[in-house]
């Protein structure tokens, strides 16, 4: 299949099949696409967490309106925004390009004083708005990722993200969930994968000027 065809594929999963799990490649390359995610300066103001323990899969369950795919699919993965984001965010990831491209810091003074204007200007709510812009962003190219390996995936805004940073101890990391996508295989008998996608038509998706 093409990756039109891929797309045709997929659908937000209702229901997984919890005997099929993704093998250990599989799951390390959705993780390696999603850190290849586009992002704004290339800043990464968001972390994701893999959760494979039941028993905190459980917690997260009861916290996501007790729906089957959070405990069903192979793995959840929540993606969690930098919940104060600093100009020290600035100086890690100029420091993270000094060293990759082997390039003095220095020279990345006028980019990182381009960013820390950025920062700066956000106030609390703008920066949490931008932040988990960016979140969505990688859940994006998780789920293109995951069609084009054959992987199934259910994209949910359904949980209390209060009680997910609880459960899951994000706020001493500077975190906060946003929105979580649970990964696995699909069941046979989930009726959801049968129904034509639907869309809008391509004339009305789609202006060209």
């Amino acid at each position: 299949m093409n990756i039109v065809e891929k797309l045709e594929w997929r659908y937000a999963v209702k229901k997984f099949d919890p005997s099929k799990k993704l093998s250990k490649e599989q799951l390390n390359n959705l993780i390696a696409a999603t850190r290849l995610s586009a992002s704004s300066y290339g800043l990464q103001p968001y972390k994701i967490l893999v959760v494979e323990n039941p028993a905190v899969r459980e917690k997260l369950k009861a916290a996501s309106y007790n729906q089957p795919q959070i405990t069903d699919a192979s793995q959840l993965i929540v993606f969690a925004r930098v919940a104060d984001l600093a100009e020290s965010h600035v100086d890690e990831y100029t420091k993270n390009i000094a060293q990759t491209r082997n390039i003095d810091h220095a020279m990345l003074g006028d980019f990182a004083n381009m960013m820390k204007g950025t920062v700066r200007n956000l106030d609390a709510a703008s920066a949490a708005t931008w932040t988990s812009k960016q979140a969505y962003i990688a859940l994006g190219t998780l789920l293109t990722a995951a069609a084009a390996e054959g992987i199934d995936a259910a994209p949910m805004e359904g949980f209390n993200p209060a009680q997910y940073d609880e459960i899951l101890g994000l706020k001493e990391k500077g975190l906060s969930a946003v929105v979580i996508a649970a990964v696995g295989f699909r069941a046979e008998d989930d009726a959801v994968q049968h129904f034509k996608k639907v869309r809008k038509p391509l004339e009305e998706f789609v202006e060209v000027i």
